[in-house]
């Protein structure tokens, strides 16, 4: 319908494609003017009035020839024809009719026209013709339908709300990260208060595989071409691997996944079944080639560090590691604030490699773990990846959107391709199963979720500046001097504003920048050895000796609350 009316209103546009997609429907247009949105209401109209006819939807399956008859008549031949180009011989070509207009689609489609019941188009942005930045930019304009005009003012309203915690425009009002075009697209530089919170995250996640039984690995960045032809990549993946470098006559690929190196790790010296379980994990920079088109701030980038792990065990221990991992992946978003967590069972496709029984007991251990767990999940049928079944986790922010995070799994292909093998009790060599397990997904990706999950006021244990410590007058500037010093020993990331600004401008400053706490010092608090203090969500709470407040900083940070302490007096 959006096509329809865009056809109808702007004569010798130009379409492309116009996918629904999991939040609505973008169409892809080339037209010899910008359309901005002052352009939406002539569209909606028209669409309303697509709607209001209740034309049918008719399925046309025409020739190869009758099909570019088609396009050419309806002067769509710019992009369709190559769209056209692109379907197999043999495969049937579909077209739609909804009115007067029709279009090369595959479907489906709802029946009628007068079936959708709330919509609205949202933006327009470029996009480059088949995600390319040599092609020509094209503009795409989004939409989104729900069943109600209840449910779309209920969307409408989530977007606003998404679009005050996008992590991007956060990023740059709290000064946290960003991209810079000297060095490149998708290539992620962490300033200052980005890289606290970073460590922080890193320092828990490291702790949490500690005490969870992991060792830690380290391996090197690049790796020569043989190593990635023998584990497929250079086969399967290649699309997505920088070009090779050349070193001493060896071509050497910067890395896209840590799996191999690990694996060699594993090969470097003979493994019993008294060795295993081994559970490996890793903070990996790893680099993957994404059009420009689609990197996105920190969702879709071309570096990232992998919270990577593998575990390489018996048959015998699988059911209790798949388990075991699941509850892990469970506490770890828990202490990050996520709640509600979905799971995704992904069985074997059609083309698959590993014996049949393998598959069927990986997929069993893996549906045993979400019960034992109990943590609803959905079966994919067939959709596991063609070297082993999964599990995805899906987690839902403090807005309801759901973001795919973390991945559990197995691996038939690399300890064949590898030939990885284990000394069992009967003194025969026997394969190892191995699972891949991407817990928070990336770094990078992870903290962008995180930014718009708390919408930049990250509780106390996250925020890269606890305390702002506030001297009200310069008079008072040694003794909040001292505070700060304190603080800072004690382990509190804190820092002193003694600007010539008035108080309740810092003060003002200090709640735009989500500081958690704020300790101010004025001459009644000097003379008493007190500090008045305020909280980012509950305001003023009052004077505290600094043994009270360090107190009450230290039992919220080491809880890991999202929820500030009341000082105990």
């Amino acid at each position: 319908m959006l096509a329809a009316a865009l056809c109808r209103l702007f004569p010798g546009i130009q379409l492309d494609i116009g996918p629904a997609t999991e939040t609505g429907f973008y169409y892809d247009v080339d037209y010899s003017r910008k359309l901005t949105p002052d352009d939406f209401p002539a569209i909606q109209a028209e669409m309303e009035r697509i709607v209001a006819a209740d034309y049918p939807f008719e399925r046309v399956e025409v020739s190869r020839g009758e099909a570019e008859r088609l396009l050419r008549e309806s002067g769509q031949t710019r992009f369709k024809l190559e769209r056209l180009a692109d379907i197999p011989e043999g495969e049937p070509i579909i077209f739609y009719r909804c009115g007067d207009f029709i279009d090369l689609c595959r479907g489906p489609h709802l029946r009628r026209t007068g079936d959708v019941k709330a919509f609205q188009l949202t933006s327009v942005a470029g996009s480059y013709y088949r995600g390319d930045e040599r092609n020509v930019m094209l503009q795409r304009i989004y939409g989104v339908a729900r069943e109600s005009r209840e449910a779309l003012e209920s969307w409408l309203r989530q977007l606003e709300e998404a679009q005050k915690r996008d992590h991007r425009k956060l990023g740059r009002e709290l000064d946290l990260f960003s991209v810079q075009e000297a060095v490149g697209p998708g290539l992620i530089h962490w300033h200052p208060k980005g890289a606290r919170i970073r460590a922080v995250i890193e320092a828990f996640w490291r702790e949490a595989h500690f005490r969870g039984g992991y060792d830690l690995l380290y391996t090197p960045h690049i790796g020569q071409a043989g190593l990635w032809q023998t584990s497929g990549h250079l086969d399967f993946y290649r699309e997505n691997m920088y070009a090779p470098m050349t070193i001493d006559e060896t071509a050497y690929y910067v890395k896209p996944m840590n799996c191999p190196f690990h694996v060699q790790i594993y090969k470097s010296k003979k493994r019993s079944y008294r060795d295993l379980p081994l559970r490996w994990a890793e903070l990996g920079t790893v680099y993957r080639y994404e059009d420009s088109g689609v990197v996105h701030g920190l969702l879709r980038v071309r570096g990232f560090t992998q919270d990577d792990a593998h575990i390489f065990c018996t048959p015998e221990q699988i059911e209790e590691e798949a388990a075991r991992t699941v509850r892990f992946a469970l506490n770890i978003w828990r202490t990050f604030g996520f709640d509600e967590v979905t799971a995704y069972l992904s069985t074997r496709p059609a083309k698959a490699v590993g014996e049949p029984a393998r598959w069927e007991q990986a997929t069993a251990s893996l549906e045993s773990a979400l019960c034992r767990e109990g943590l609803p999940y959905r079966r994919d049928e067939g959709g596991g990846a063609f070297y082993g079944p999964k599990i995805d986790l899906k987690v839902r922010d403090a807005i309801g959107r759901e973001w795919q995070t973390t991945t559990v799994q197995f691996d038939f292909n690399l300890p064949e391709r590898f030939d990885l093998v284990f000394t069992g009790a009967d003194g025969r060599e026997h394969r190892p199963y191995m699972v891949h397990r991407a817990l928070l997904g990336s770094l990078e990706r992870f903290f962008g979720i995180l930014i718009e999950h708390y919408a930049g006021a990250f509780p106390l244990w996250l925020a890269p500046e606890q305390v702002r410590v506030l001297p009200v007058s310069e008079k008072q500037s040694g003794v909040a001097a001292d505070l700060e010093r304190r603080l800072r020993e004690a382990g509190i990331r804190t820092r002193l504003d003694a600007s010539a600004e008035k108080i309740g401008a810092r003060i003002r400053d200090a709640q735009l920048e989500k500081i958690p706490y704020m300790a101010v010092v004025g001459a009644r608090e000097a003379l008493q050895g007190t500090v008045a203090v305020r909280c980012r969500t509950r305001g003023d709470l009052g004077p505290m000796s600094t043994e009270q407040f360090l107190a009450m900083l230290q039992e919220e940070a080491e809880s890991r609350s999202a929820v500030p302490r009341v000082a105990k007096r």
